[in-house]
């Protein structure tokens, strides 16, 4: 009985260590997986590359993953949950009432910083076509309209469902083609870009931000 006890004692210490490894291994295979994403594309990428990404062998990347498909979804998840938190330190609503260059300073930045950390995000959102990711990138793309109108309400009031529902539509518009080249330059360049896309959206908004609302 004594070495049953110390063999289910061992069991009990081994489980949260296997664990742990295993925890690694994974977020191993996902810093890799998103790595070659950005790389090649998802389409191209495949678990081989993977593998030799992470210092692995295929064997054991099957151990934790089935196929390329679900690294992908396991991975947009997490960034997607991460996107989700940033958006709404992005969209404070004590930013309203900062001056319109201000206000996009502190709804871009964070935006733009998070899309600049983790370009595999924006790799798995708008190219890889998988029916999960898909779903959810439908859904935060849904809550970053809403918000975006939310802004533009408080701003024109006087303004239709439509009105607001267009503008918004063209905002996000604009910032999605600006992050394409965005996150396909570095260093000087890139700030060139940023500086290029806040001053479109500020020269944009301005007549709505300054002239007075119409009475209907």
């Amino acid at each position: 009985m004594p070495e049953e006890k110390r063999a289910n004692a061992a069991k009990k210490v081994a489980a949260p260590r296997r664990q742990a490894r295993g925890e690694r291994r994974i977020a191993q295979l996902l810093e890799a997986a998103a790595g070659v994403f950005c790389r090649s594309g998802y389409a191209a990428a495949s678990t081989n590359s993977i593998a030799r990404e992470a210092g692995v062998s295929p064997g054991t990347l099957y151990q934790f993953f089935p196929n390329k498909e679900a690294i992908a979804v396991e991975l947009g998840g997490r960034l997607l949950e991460r996107a989700n938190e940033m958006h709404g330190q992005a969209f404070l609503p004590e930013n309203l009432d900062r001056p319109l260059p201000e206000l996009l300073d502190a709804v871009l930045d964070p935006l733009i910083e998070f899309q600049c950390e983790n370009p595999a995000f924006w790799a798995l959102m708008h190219g890889s076509g998988v029916p999960g990711i898909t779903q959810e990138h439908q859904t935060l793309h849904a809550g970053m309209l809403a918000r975006v109108e939310s802004v533009l309400r408080s701003f024109r009031p006087d303004a239709t469902p439509a009105e607001v529902h267009l503008t918004a539509n063209v905002i996000l518009g604009i910032f999605k083609s600006s992050m394409d080249l965005i996150l396909a330059s570095e260093g000087e360049e890139r700030a060139a870009y940023v500086t290029e896309l806040k001053t479109v959206l500020r020269r944009y908004l301005e007549p709505m931000v300054t002239t007075p609302p119409t009475t209907r």
